[in-house]
């Protein structure tokens, strides 16, 4: 799993600086430094959260695995289909993202 990733979402779930939701990241992308989604997102939703996100320059990570591992890497007792951290800092941005390039 991507260690940075998951320090990452734990930080921000911990820091109540993070969004969870579809509905509620297409209404606040603007406020977000990074967008991450699992594979058990509507193809719609994907869709819709792409362009949002190419529109306003933020970075995207599909993420290859299902809300159920999502949650679980947030170290959340439930299913996260979609989360958008508010708080990162762009060495910790940089790093997650050459993670998930190499994948």
């Amino acid at each position: 799993m991507a260690k940075q990733l998951e320090k990452a979402l734990t930080d921000a779930i911990k820091a109540r600086k993070s969004i969870l939701g579809t509905k509620q990241i297409l209404s606040s992308i603007k406020d977000s430094k990074l967008v991450v989604i699992s594979k058990s997102v509507p193809a719609l939703s994907v869709k819709k959260i792409e362009e949002s996100v190419q529109n306003n320059n933020v970075p995207f990570i599909h993420f290859n695995d299902t809300s159920i591992i999502l949650g679980k890497l947030c170290g959340l007792p439930f299913r996260v289909s979609a989360i958008s951290l508010s708080s990162l800092s762009n060495t910790n941005l940089q790093a997650i993202l050459k993670e998930y390039e190499k994948k």
